[in-house]
């Protein structure tokens, strides 16, 4: 392939979605630094999705404080979502205490079953000290993992692919056979704080789609190479170490990263495009009329990532933003609040996280992915008089994947005041994920001025958020939810009563076998409510011998010995 023109196709690289250190054009291969060498030296092959809520969510519509709705419906009645009815909240996990009882969104059905799976952590009251309610300032800041008066020039993951890697020649020996891919990828219109450097280029490449990003870099206009000339051309002598002659070098460096690296993108995406027919990514928000569908921005980019890692790429960390958080008017619609724009958007996120957690599982990948979603701020505990919420402090975030810790962390704000008070700070959650996800140096993710900056509550101390025992976890925390009772009596002669409990509703099915594993009868096949449900079995007809009872759901399998005698 012939050397770019690239500074005549400047304009084209601004017309799409990609760019550069807060230039809009596609970012290319500086982004890669001796960081790459990061994802090259790293242990093992894990990999963080940042779902970035941009605009400041709504935690309270997400996370219903149940435990006190009365006060909640209250300061909020013209957005509240209802406890009755179709579309009123789903209840969360009725084995919380009563403090910590939460009401989902009637639009996270998807969330509530990878819950219940144990395959989600939700975190509450996530903030941080002094904050001033701003979008630029509060994206700032969690971008680059300091505190309210730290004004540092890079970002957290930035940091993180800087102190992890060892030290090499950047640019020039990246990509290498270690790290054939870019460290980092954004699914934005710009490169964010987050994975900036100091004094360096950013270690992410912003991209809309692998395919776009080939066609534009592959249909640049060229140079024919000629022998001892660089076919970039070069800044004046008297130039060289000018800003401008700095600049320059950057812009023709970035061409020839781009010409690197676009065809490796598009050949590990579709090396991975092999997908289980039964897999469908939800492509709309369902609940509106044809013509005024909302189109799921996750979806397609979700499964872009699925894709590109079964693929074979080593890219550490991905980042997808999705805008329309800000809702200061019009959240709800007026005469259905569980409807309107932040309904849409749990759905979004719900359903489009839910198929991407089955793409894992079918490709056998889900073991390697976290995903974290992340917001400026919250919104205010009351109500405007615009069906919206106004600038608020704390929200909470949701952590999703076979590798985390299923369950809360915290407990239900305090409603008499005004805003949702902070009960972690973010840096706590990004520590315990940089430390136990992502094999950072704990000294260094600890240091005052490493890779997360300032003084903030709980200094080096991990959460218990990431699960380091796949299985034992997980299969803990389901029978706590789902479990099937030793039926009584037993030894029984012509009846005995199983009982069984259930996180959510579901279909049940019951059936007795003999000792062979024979189907003798189905007892039940049906949908059970929530909670403790019994069943009154009729062995009349069943000869004196050993059996064993199996109850199946879609969340767990259980069997247990049962003798009849007659």
């Amino acid at each position: 392939m012939k050397r770019r023109d690239f500074l005549t196709k400047l304009p084209a690289f601004a017309a799409l979605p990609f760019a550069i250190n807060g230039v809009c054009m596609n970012v290319l291969a500086d982004t890669l630094s001796p960081l790459q060498r990061l994802a090259a030296g790293c242990p093992n092959d894990r990999v963080l999705i940042i779902l970035q809520l941009h605009g400041g969510n709504d935690g309270l519509n997400m996370l219903l404080p149940i435990s006190d709705y009365d006060t909640y419906y209250n300061l909020r009645a013209n957005i509240a979502i209802s406890d009755k009815g179709p579309r009123s909240f789903i209840k969360l996990d009725n084995t919380l205490a009563n403090p910590n009882q939460i009401g989902l969104h009637p639009d996270m059905v998807g969330v509530k079953s990878m819950y219940d799976q144990g395959m989600v952590r939700l975190i509450q009251g996530v903030s941080y000290a002094n904050q001033d309610q701003s979008h630029f300032r509060g994206r700032d800041i969690l971008f680059m993992g300091g505190g309210a008066n730290d004004y540092p020039t890079s970002g957290w993951a930035g940091r993180y692919f800087a102190d992890y890697y060892a030290p090499g020649v950047y640019p020039e020996d990246f990509p290498n056979t270690s790290m054939p891919d870019p460290l980092a990828l954004e699914f934005t219109s710009d490169l964010s704080l987050v994975f900036h450097q100091d004094h360096n280029i950013p270690t992410s490449i912003a991209i809309d789609d692998p395919t776009s990003f080939f066609n534009l870099v592959d249909t640049l206009p060229g140079y024919e190479d000629k022998p001892g000339v660089d076919p970039r051309g070069v800044p004046p002598t008297g130039l060289a170490n000018s800003p401008y002659g700095k600049e320059m070098s950057w812009i023709l460096n970035l061409e020839e990263k781009s010409d690197e690296y676009h065809s490796r993108i598009l050949q590990v995406y579709n090396k991975g495009k092999q997908t289980d027919p039964n897999i469908s990514y939800p492509l709309t928000y369902p609940l509106l009329a044809p013509t005024k569908q909302l189109q799921n921005p996750l979806s397609s980019r979700l499964k872009i990532i699925a894709n590109m890692i079964q693929g074979g790429s080593k890219t550490k960390i991905y980042l997808i933003r999705m805008g329309g958080f800000d809702t200061h008017a019009q959240q709800v619609e007026a005469t259905d609040s569980s409807m309107g724009s932040h309904a849409a958007l749990m759905y979004h996120i719900s359903s489009a996280m839910r198929a991407f957690q089955d793409d894992l599982k079918a490709r056998s990948i889900d073991d390697r992915v976290i995903t974290m979603t992340t917001s400026e701020f919250g919104r205010r505990i009351y109500a405007n008089g615009s069906y919206g919420t106004d600038h608020g402090l704390g929200a909470p975030m949701m952590l999703f994947g076979k590798g985390v810790v299923p369950g809360l962390s915290g407990t239900n704000p305090d409603l008499t005041q005004d805003n949702v008070a902070m009960q972690f700070d973010y840096r706590q959650i990004y520590a315990s994920i940089l430390k136990d996800w992502m094999c950072a140096d704990p000294v260094k993710v600890d240091d005052e001025f490493g890779i997360l900056w300032g003084d903030y509550p709980g200094r080096g101390v991990t959460l218990p958020i990431i699960n380091n025992n796949l299985v034992t976890n997980v299969n803990d925390f389901v029978r706590d939810r789902f479990y099937m009772n030793n039926c009584y009596p037993n030894p029984a002669s012509n009846h005995t009563d199983i009982s069984f409990y259930l996180n959510t509703s579901c279909n049940v099915t019951l059936t007795l076998h003999d000792n062979t594993g024979k189907l003798v009868k189905t007892i039940v096949s049906k949908n059970y409510p929530i909670g403790e449900n019994k069943i009154s079995v009729d062995l009349r007809d069943v000869s004196a011998g050993a059996y064993f009872y199996q109850i199946e759901t879609s969340y767990f399998k259980d069997a247990k010995k049962l003798i009849i005698q007659k």
